[in-house]
């Protein structure tokens, strides 16, 4: 076997790593339907956090929600300090963008969760 065989096949093993991780940490976060959501929103001790961006927000948004752009969270997690007790339920537009943040979210300690489906998913089932 050559070098650059070995040093292929030792790539290929570290992205194939990189990827069952990322698999096994998506299967960690707590996921809500919008309809779970509802629900939860009745109850005390949850946040909701808008990761989208501001023009994205600008256009709708979920009434009471934080705002944080995904891009910015790094730098501005500690506004979410004096929810640290709660549940903070991230969104974005297909709930693609609050996956990565709940998890940046949840390797930072906080207790995070994601709405399945994002804001699209939510007008959807509110015109039900």
């Amino acid at each position: 076997m050559t070098t650059s065989q070995i040093l292929l096949y030792a790539f290929l093993a570290l992205l194939i790593l990189f990827y069952v991780r990322r698999f096994l940490l998506t299967r960690s976060i707590p996921r809500y339907t919008p309809a779970q959501l509802a629900d939860r929103m009745k109850e005390s001790g949850w946040t909701l956090l808008d990761v989208r961006t501001a023009a994205e927000r600008q256009a709708q948004s979920i009434r009471g929600s934080l705002h944080i752009p995904l891009q910015e969270l790094p730098r501005r997690s500690g506004e979410l300090e004096k929810y640290r007790d709660r549940e903070v339920i991230c969104y974005c537009q297909s709930g693609n963008r609050s996956l990565v943040a709940a998890l940046r979210l949840r390797r930072l300690g906080f207790n995070a969760a994601n709405l399945d489906g994002g804001i699209g998913e939510w007008n959807f089932s509110q015109k039900k």
